[in-house]
């Protein structure tokens, strides 16, 4: 069973989808400064990356996947103080994505979930609140499983855990796997290590990356990332959207509520 894109299709090819069978998965990143070696929608390219890889394992179960068009406009408060961020108020991401899941249910996508790689934590709260507003009722199904949070935060590198991850080797490695024209190598290499810890600096109440101690906006190791780290973290990025979706669907009754 082919993994469909949605933005390739035709409107009456979407309204023949089974409603109640058909799991929409959305991309959520950013465009945010990602150091001097990464580009600019890193979080894009790692979400849809995620998106492919947990849309074949779908597939391969005999689920219809449709994956739809990318959400690169969001939060991103921490990078705000860099050129080419673009970051928007947290409430317009979680209206946004909500009316995005309804409109997708009223028209054939039953479940909607979101394969993001932006861990901005405006961003984050964006799609928790997302998820409960499409709750309400439960007339609308949106997941989001959050990479920050147990158990799928676990399964990631030592580098992501330690909350140094920002454009370091965990994110180098993945853009170097799917997208490895985007990444500047030459400077990737020469790049020291910065193990300042983005997850410590947000406990402890800082706001931009120039506080956490991110004068270039990366943290962690970029100079150590490799093309094969970066496929086995996508293959654990799809199996963790695979499973989410998976338990989703085995906690909904075949009448289409949960049960």
């Amino acid at each position: 069973m082919p993994v469909l894109q949605l933005g390739d299709m035709t409107w009456d090819e979407v309204d023949r989808l089974d409603s109640r069978n058909t799991v929409g998965i959305l991309p959520t990143g950013a465009v945010e400064a990602h150091g001097p070696h990464l580009p600019l929608n890193t979080d894009v390219v790692i979400a849809e990356a995620m998106a492919r890889a947990g849309g074949e394992k779908l597939a391969a179960r005999g689920i219809a996947v449709v994956v739809l068009p990318s959400l690169s406009y969001t939060s991103a408060a921490f990078g705000a103080g860099f050129a080419g961020t673009v970051s928007i108020d947290p409430e317009t991401v979680t209206r946004m994505v909500s009316d995005i899941v309804r409109g997708l249910a009223n028209r054939g996508i039953g479940l909607v979930v979101a394969a993001n790689a932006h861990l901005d934590p405006g961003h984050l709260q964006s799609l928790h609140e997302a998820v409960a507003r499409c709750r309400e009722g439960n007339e609308h199904r949106f997941i989001f499983p959050d990479i920050t949070r147990k158990p799928w935060g676990s399964r990631l590198t030592d580098e992501f855990r330690s909350g140094a991850c920002h454009a370091g080797r965990f994110e180098s490695s993945i853009v170097m796997a799917a997208r490895p024209e985007l990444v500047r190598d030459a400077v990737r290499k020469r790049l020291e290590p910065n193990p300042a810890s983005l997850s410590t600096a947000i406990r402890n109440g800082l706001t931009t990356f120039e506080q956490a101690g991110g004068p270039r906006a990366y943290f962690g190791y970029p100079a150590d990332a490799s093309s094969e780290e970066g496929r086995q973290t996508i293959d654990v990025l799809g199996s963790i959207l695979a499973e989410a979706v998976l338990n989703e669907l085995e906690a909904t009754d075949d009448t289409g509520e949960e049960s």
